[in-house]
């Protein structure tokens, strides 16, 4: 009975250890640790849930700042989660290793990695890809509902998982190109910033209980 009750106090332990291992980014009550780099009026809190709709005529980003008075944070190796949902017709995203740099009119992000959320019938790359890099025709998830999200970065390599199911494992060649206007689409070996995309006007997105690890 000792012995076994050791090996619970172990287990317990260990699991309190591993969630500790997580650091919320989202406290569920304002943008505390976040600033937008334009358009702020884009996001808003509400019971405990974070709403993203773009507020003008072109994207908008929220990024996790932290502290930090300028720039973002950056994460190099880490492991992002997040739980989300759609209302119908909306287009979104979640950027890792990026930055406020926008390369057109539109606030189109220059530099990361996309990782698209999409429930509208226009945009054919759907939920779980990396957006221009694996493409997937098939949405994995009914995106009204709430689903889980789960990014995870390792120098290199990148992998996307949509409600525990991995959709998208990439590994960055040594001499990776990219078109002209997606010239920034690589990892960064300083790491770099975790944004939010506002797309559009029309489109709706919800986020709660985000949260991250760092790996080494």
């Amino acid at each position: 009975m000792r012995r076994l009750a050791c090996l619970l106090g172990i287990t317990i332990a260990t699991g309190a250890g591993r969630a500790a291992d997580f650091v919320p980014l989202f406290n569920g009550n304002d943008l505390t640790g976040w600033r937008a780099n334009n358009d702020p009026d884009s996001f808003a809190v509400k019971d405990g849930v974070l709403r993203i709709q773009a507020s003008g005529k072109t994207a908008a980003h929220l990024f996790y700042v932290g502290d930090r008075k300028a720039g973002v944070e950056a994460f190099k190796n880490f492991e992002l989660e997040a739980i989300v949902r759609a209302e119908p017709d909306s287009n979104g995203g979640i950027f890792v290793h990026t930055d406020m740099t926008t390369r057109d009119g539109a606030k189109h992000l220059a530099k990361g990695y996309e990782v698209q959320l999409n429930s509208s019938d226009k945009e054919k790359r759907k939920t779980g890809s990396l957006y221009a890099v694996v493409d997937l025709d098939k949405s994995p998830v009914d995106e009204s509902k709430w689903f889980a999200v789960r990014v995870v970065v390792t120098d290199k390599r990148i992998t996307v998982a949509v409600e525990g199911k991995e959709l998208v494992d990439y590994t960055e060649p040594k001499d990776a190109t990219r078109p002209k206007e997606r010239a920034g689409r690589l990892f960064d070996a300083a790491g770099g910033g975790i944004a939010l995309q506002a797309h559009d006007a029309k489109s709706v997105w919800h986020f709660k209980d985000i949260r991250v690890k760092r790996l080494p």
